[in-house]
């Protein structure tokens, strides 16, 4: 395989082969799960493209690593100057990278993992969350406080275009961005780590401006904001912040009160929808109690499982077929290498 600039391919592959309990839940119990140690020290995000997964390793690192589906290592993205958010595109085959340290996004080709283009966010300082709506890559900015905002990129034209300050809001931090896969109307944004935690529904216009359509109700989404997830059809809203002790899904339309929770235990860090938004992996960082669930939207648990190290804000993926979570984990000493664990999990 030939990699030019920012991929480096590792010459040997690793099995995974540390492996973690399963906690059978009310349902049927999910296979054993594999855990494969990482050369990155921290994880910020990871996604999966079906056959291959990304993990990046944060503003300390330099590298996004390259797995396959089943967690064996396969290369890595190098020389990149802190990758944080990760997103693919609706087909798979793009994968960009939040560059905060460099005030850019990367966009790599997933099966060559060549960088095809790089974008320069200007003055939206610090990129470090990322959406797609259709046309428009959306990057959530900020390096101070109260010096957050939303800024797109506009990939339908040639050369695509920038533009920041989109919302009417200032965040305390980068908000942290989400897009419904079905519906390229609206965004949601959230505003990390503040108490009491905030959401903001936009609607996206003509052009890609962005109208503010609502809020939460004040204490609604509760406090420390870590995750926040939108369903395929852009109706239901998901958020895991440090507390109240469960996952939490909203109505789009009204962010008042919960439609539905998920039990997580103490300390909710990630949730993430499969492909259908049929089913919810939600996480959390509960010392000695199962970190990561699969639930069904009635809140109905699937499955468990216990990571045995910290799990990464944010950091859950589903497989596109839905047959496994991807989780991430690290030592927040350092100590021990980051882990990406496979999780494989029962069919419905």
């Amino acid at each position: 395989m030939q990699i030019r600039r920012g991929a480096t391919v590792a010459l040997a592959a690793l099995t995974a082969g540390l492996l973690t309990g399963a906690f059978p839940g009310p349902a049927v119990a999910a296979a054993t799960p594999t855990a494969t140690p990482l050369p990155l020290t921290q994880v910020a995000d990871v996604v999966s493209a079906g056959d291959r997964v990304f993990v990046s390793g944060g503003r300390s690192s330099t590298d996004v690593v390259v797995t396959s589906a089943t967690g064996a290592l396969v290369g890595t993205l190098a020389d990149l100057p802190g990758p944080t958010d990760l997103l693919l595109s609706a087909d798979r085959q793009t994968l960009y990278v939040a560059l905060p340290n460099a005030n850019a996004i990367a966009a790599f080709d997933t099966g060559s993992l060549i960088e095809s283009a790089r974008y320069d966010t200007g003055v939206g300082e610090c990129p470090s969350s990322l959406a797609l709506t259709g046309r428009y890559l959306w990057f959530g900015y900020g390096c101070d406080q109260w010096g957050g905002n939303i800024g797109r990129i506009d990939l339908g034209r040639q050369p695509a275009r920038l533009s920041t300050g989109a919302a009417s809001e200032d965040f305390y931090y980068a908000p942290l961005l989400a897009a419904a896969s079905q519906n390229r109307t609206v965004l949601l944004a959230g505003q990390p780590g503040l108490s009491p935690a905030s959401v903001y529904a936009y609607g996206i216009g003509a052009g890609g401006t962005l109208t503010t359509l609502r809020t939460n109700e004040f204490s609604a989404v509760g406090s420390n904001l870590r995750d926040v997830a939108l369903d395929p059809t852009g109706t239901t809203l998901y958020t895991a912040a440090g507390s109240p002790p469960l996952v939490q899904a909203f109505p789009f339309a009204d962010i008042s009160t919960p439609s539905a929770t998920y039990a997580t235990g103490p300390y909710p860090r990630a949730v993430e929808l499969s492909r259908t938004g049929t089913r919810i992996a939600a996480g959390a960082d509960a010392a000695y109690n199962p970190d990561v669930f699969v639930f069904a939207e009635d809140g109905t648990e699937q499955a468990r499982f216990e990571l045995g190290d910290e799990l990464s804000p944010g950091g859950l993926a589903w497989s596109p077929n839905e047959t496994r979570v991807y989780a991430v984990t690290s030592d927040w000493t350092g100590a021990r290498p980051a882990t990406l664990h496979v999780l494989p999990v029962p069919a419905t």
